[in-house]
């Protein structure tokens, strides 16, 4: 087994409520951070001993010409770069693939994904060539050394040029690539690129999703990962920790007092996590077949969701605190029972010709998840998922139970429900009953509404991966998951997903543009969900 490199992670920084524009604060190459100390499960916590961080920075993107980093990763470190987090006079980015390109060659593939959809002023023209000035391509395999030499070779000339002292540089290794070479390019960065010693420098790298397809694999790549690295080093990235909204669950939940007394089993009837979009695979079928729509969204991003919503107060906003009382939510999760779940798969999935005639993989499912808690005791949280539906949403959706003793007989209007929008258009408003304006005494459902748009006009918000990328080169991990999150939330839903694999659960058919499988809306009827009729949020206009 390798020996750890031992890991400088800077504290987190103070969360601030609703701390939305990143352009108004700068990145401080020099700063004093704590010095983790390294615990069996992989938490840390801080002591009084600190390091200064004063090296320059190496990103290095890995599988540089994919479409990960080209639509995503690279446009990221551009709007960092903008708003003054990455200055030129520290930082250097590498690009890394096996595509044979020179350093203008991935240049001019990227110059496009940096102005799409942006303003075409001359600044910012300006500002993409400064930007790109920065990127320099490197060659290579993902399984040999010779490729990841010349790399280290490239960065370490890097570091002498900004007069860095040996061991006091960062390098940001963020692997946009295929989980199957995580270990292979993990063990070349080990083996080649890491930081020499320990002079407030450091060595991190970004993996992406999917972590794994079962308890067995996640727990194979996290070992092979674990061998070579610490967990302080490693950033298992989920992009939807990233979102602006999915951030301000825990100021909302643990910074106003009026939710502190609703939010538990005794005001809430049922809790709605829901992922929709209005198209299907869209060139994506041979990947979506082998994963699936509970590997591809359920079991991370809307488990997260759940982490978040269901968690307990931490004693602190420190990393591991929050990792903590996520870890025991999903260890309180109980067996996912067959009744619990309705699976479905749109007409017309199998005619992608990288798909297979006879495929069992769901492109729809609702599950049920319980919660043996006191907090959480009879109340279901339901997971809902589907590409090829009538809308695209994602929203967390609250349900409150029904008021005792109706005097207004409006119970069949509909219940109070707390509704967070996750994307654009980002909201979050809460439906309740309120008099209907006029002389007589009738009753009607509206909302109290915050629409961000509206509230916070001219406020750009960032992109999840700004936020994540950001968080990676502070290091704050309190928006990544821990190896033993990971392990828990596999192990709640392993044995669904091998009794799908195995051909035990079919997925039932839906027509493209409905709102998936009729079994759906019943499952959640019997759930308690009550859905209102005669009302439709609309977003406020400017």
């Amino acid at each position: 087994m390798a020996r750890r490199q031992q890991e400088k992670a800077p504290s987190p920084a103070k969360t601030k409520p609703l701390q939305i524009d990143l352009s108004s604060v700068r990145y401080e190459g020099c700063r004093a951070i704590p010095h983790p100390q390294d615990t069996q499960n992989g938490n840390k916590e801080k002591d009084s001993e600190t390091v200064l961080e004063n090296g320059c920075l190496s990103i290095v993107v890995l599988g540089a010409s994919g479409d990960l980093a080209k639509k995503k990763t690279f446009p990221a470190l551009f709007n960092l770069y903008r708003q003054g987090f990455l200055q030129p006079s520290e930082v250097y980015i590498f690009g890394y693939a096996r595509t044979k390109l020179s350093d203008d060659g991935l240049r001019d593939r990227l110059r496009g994904h940096l102005i799409q959809g942006k303003e075409t002023s001359s600044n910012h023209s300006e500002a993409v060539s400064k930007f790109l000035q920065l990127v320099k391509y490197v060659s290579g395999s993902y399984d040999n050394e010779e490729g990841f030499q010349l790399l280290d070779k490239e960065i370490s000339e890097h570091e002498i040029s900004k007069n860095s002292r040996e061991g006091s540089s960062r390098r940001l290794f963020y692997l946009a690539l295929p989980p199957s070479v995580y270990p292979s390019v993990s063990k070349m960065i080990r083996n080649c690129c890491m930081n020499r010693s320990d002079l407030g420098g450091w060595t991190r790298i970004v993996v992406e999703k999917p972590f794994g397809k079962d308890l067995s694999s996640a727990e194979e790549l996290s070992a092979q990962l674990g061998d070579l690295f610490s967990e302080e080093q490693i950033y298992r990235i989920d992009h939807y920790l990233g979102k602006e909204l999915v951030q301000n669950l825990l100021v909302l939940r643990f910074a106003n007092r009026f939710f502190l007394p609703l939010w538990n089993r005794d005001n809430i009837d049922n809790i709605q996590i829901v992922f929709r979009e209005d198209f299907g695979t869209e060139g994506r079928g041979g990947y979506f077949d082998e994963y699936g729509i509970i590997r591809d969204i359920i079991q991370n991003h809307l488990l997260q969701v759940l982490c978040l919503v269901a968690m307990e107060k931490p004693g602190s906003l420190k990393p591991e605190r929050i990792r903590d009382e996520k870890v025991k939510v999903l260890q309180s999760v109980l067996p996912i029972a067959d009744e619990d779940v309705v699976l479905g798969q749109y007409e017309g999935y199998t005619a992608d010709p990288t798909v297979s005639d006879h495929s069992n993989t769901p492109t729809f499912a609702t599950v049920i998840l319980r919660i043996h808690n006191e907090r959480w005791e009879g109340v279901p949280f339901i997971l809902k998922a589907g590409k090829a539906l009538n809308s695209r949403k994602a929203e967390i959706r609250v349900q409150f139970k029904d008021v005792p003793g109706d005097i207004f007989k409006c119970k069949k209007q509909g219940r109070n429900e707390f509704v967070i929008q996750l994307q654009p258009p980002e909201a979050m408003y809460m439906k309740l009953t309120v008099k209907q304006p006029g002389l007589e005494m009738a009753t009607i459902q509206s909302e109290l509404d915050l629409s961000y748009r509206q509230r916070y006009q001219g406020v750009s918000i960032p992109e999840a991966y700004e936020r994540l990328i950001l968080d990676t080169i502070r290091g704050d991990q309190q928006h990544f998951v821990r190896r033993d999150e990971l392990k828990a939330a596999w192990e709640i839903f392993t044995p669904l997903l091998h009794r799908i694999d195995d051909g035990e659960l079919k997925p039932l058919p839906y027509k493209p543009g409905s709102r998936g499988p009729v079994e759906a809306d019943d499952l959640l009827a019997r759930a308690g969900y009550v859905q209102t009729h005669g009302y439709m949020w609309v977003p406020p206009t400017l």
